[in-house]
């Protein structure tokens, strides 16, 4: 499972790359969306809450407000394992 959010992040991040690879990233990113044994959670007001209220708990941290929803969502659903190089979430 994923965000939209984290799409949103991915999309960004290769904004800049060039029209190839903007092009192959959205390419990615539907194959996402289309795939049935991917679930994305969408984006919403409460979601966009409830990381805001961590992002504003853990103020030593750097943890991103993408961050901070994707915790937000893992805790939720009881989810401990998370493919990424972001040492925050061994943190929280």
């Amino acid at each position: 499972m994923t965000t939209e959010v984290v799409l949103i992040e991915l999309l960004n991040y290769f904004c800049s790359y060039g029209s190839l690879m903007r092009q192959k990233t959205a390419m990615i990113v539907h194959r996402i969306l289309k795939n049935p044994t991917i679930e994305v959670v969408p984006h919403s007001a409460e979601l966009f809450s409830a990381g805001l209220e961590l992002y504003e708990n853990r103020l030593d941290k750097g943890y991103s407000l993408t961050d901070c929803i994707s915790m937000q969502v893992m805790r939720s659903r009881g989810i401990t394992e998370v493919l990424t190089q972001d040492r925050y979430f061994v943190q929280e």
